[in-house]
């Protein structure tokens, strides 16, 4: 039983990781393709926009099940800053409608702000908890909040997002691959005391 238990986990860890890499390459090149001026390449790049969503959304679920052994808050933080993020990223394919016109970003500057400053109580969770190395919880703590005030900053009208997002978005490729090798949030232990017998 508890081999497959552990299993599941290294799946999911895995799946996880896989998840984080993919949902960038799903939006960058979902957004370009969604810019065509109709076709089929608007609607592939629709098509990948969503598929982003989706695994933002599995992102934070699978996140908060490992969080929320430590600290329910945090895991709940955590899934509705994903949960924000999955939502507001889509509303760009809203424009399919011929009615509206939103702005490319509309979307993606609350998005980020979100996900940055869920993402650092996670951050930390991961650090007093040991569910990953020290130097990689402390990185993601230090790169989303770099992360998060470059997108404050936009809403203060000061284009610096693009100068501070890489290092949120290098600590999410290295945490992606990590999970990937050493099946990270697998090793937590369980907190639930031990049955007699």
């Amino acid at each position: 039983m508890n081999n497959h238990s552990d299993s599941a986990k290294i799946q999911k860890a895995r799946t996880t990781g896989l998840f984080f890499l993919l949902a960038f390459l799903a939006y960058g090149l979902g957004r370009h393709l969604f810019k065509s001026e109709g076709g089929p390449e608007k609607y592939l790049g629709a098509a990948l926009i969503f598929s982003n969503s989706i695994m933002v959304l599995f992102i934070g679920l699978f996140l908060r099940e490992t969080l929320k052994q430590s600290n329910v808050w945090v895991g709940n933080i955590y899934l509705m800053a994903r949960v924000f993020e999955a939502l507001a990223l889509a509303s760009i394919l809203l424009n399919l409608m011929p009615s509206l016109n939103i702005p490319d970003d509309a979307g993606y500057f609350p998005a980020m702000l979100v996900l940055g400053l869920g993402s650092i109580p996670m951050c930390l969770e991961l650090y007093k908890q040991k569910i990953s190395p020290a130097w990689l919880a402390l990185g993601g703590l230090i790169g989303y909040t770099i992360f998060s005030f470059g997108f404050l900053m936009e809403f203060l009208g000061k284009k610096w997002s693009m100068y501070l997002l890489a290092p949120g978005g290098a600590w999410e490729i290295t945490f992606a691959v990590w999970l990937m090798i050493k099946n990270g949030p697998n090793k937590i232990h369980d907190p639930s005391p031990a049955k007699a017998g």
